[in-house]
């Protein structure tokens, strides 16, 4: 990698994960996620409640976290929060300070979502456990104190992938209204052969070879699927869906995953709002507490939700 191209503020996500053992199994590639964003987390707001619960949808009890900002309207819009991790690490924790900055920024309620991993649970588990999740919270608005028509939805990564899997399902199933969808750095189901993937190959915080395996174990029966809730960028049809905020890395294997969705998405003639994180690597969100560059990213992002959900 050639590190002159490389933003100043990402430097604190390349010391983060300085002394991390080799690690040779799932277990240990997951206790290393925990400490890498251990290291990157900050506590949340002392004034915001914050509350782990279980929601018993249809298909299954899912684990979820609740953030409920001190700020909120007592009616609230509420974000479905869809964490990174390749569909194989990351929990309510690992991510716990992305979710409360949404919430904090936003004036939103936030429900983060334990959904199930890989390579346990391959598709469609985790996109099942994101999509019962956005109905049991339309279908409970007035219990959980949010107001259903303004729902958003937000992922990072694999939850990019999430999120968009569960905005075409929600338009194809006639189900929850979506304010808005949010793709920071999403993978959306390129084939790994060309562009982003060979220009971004080695960098830090996601290579290409890691990409590769990621999809393995998430789609392990047919990585080339065009199922589009497995690979939404294999959608026929990507018109009628929610105003779309997709942020990708400039330094980032995936990085096309995100410029191709986006452009399929504005030529279907579906809103689209596209910024390009300039001299940044995978899972820059995580350096906003350590450097301007990298906060006004975030807070680009929370700008438009809180827009979308005024």
């Amino acid at each position: 990698m050639d590190n002159t191209r490389l933003h100043p503020d990402m430097q604190v996500l390349i010391d983060a994960r300085e002394g991390l053992p080799a690690a040779n199994t799932v277990a240990q590639e997951r206790e290393n996620w925990s400490t890498y964003t251990d290291r990157l987390n900050k506590p949340c707001p002392t004034d915001m409640r914050i509350e782990d619960a279980v929601f018993a949808t249809p298909q299954r009890d899912v684990g979820v976290r609740i953030y409920r900002p001190a700020a909120a309207a007592k009616i609230a819009p509420v974000i479905v929060y869809l964490h990174g991790g390749g569909f194989m690490k990351g929990d309510l924790d690992s991510s716990d300070a992305v979710a409360w900055g949404f919430a904090e920024n936003c004036g939103a309620f936030v429900v983060s979502v334990d959904y199930r991993l890989t390579p346990e649970h391959p598709y469609p588990a985790a996109f099942d456990d994101a999509y019962s999740v956005i109905e049991y919270v339309a279908s409970n608005a007035n219990a959980l104190e949010v107001d259903a028509d303004r729902i958003a939805v937000a992922g990072d990564s694999a939850g990019g992938n999430l999120t968009a899997a569960a905005c075409l399902a929600a338009r194809d199933r006639n189900g929850p209204a979506i304010a808005a969808q949010v793709l920071i750095y999403p993978v959306t189901g390129l084939t790994p052969d060309t562009g982003s993937y060979i220009e971004n190959a080695e960098t830090i915080g996601l290579s290409t070879s890691a990409m590769r395996r990621y999809t393995d174990l998430y789609l392990p029966n047919d990585p080339n699927t065009q199922d589009p809730y497995a690979r939404p960028v294999v959608a026929n049809d990507l018109s009628n869906l929610p105003p779309a905020w997709i942020h990708p890395a400039e330094i980032d294997p995936i990085r096309d995953d995100a410029r191709t969705y986006a452009s399929r998405l504005a030529l279907a003639g579906s809103e689209v709002h596209y910024r390009e994180a300039k001299g940044m690597i995978h899972g820059f969100m995580r350096a906003r507490f350590f450097g301007e560059a990298a906060s006004a990213e975030f807070d680009a992002i929370c700008g438009f939700l809180r827009e979308r959900l005024a």
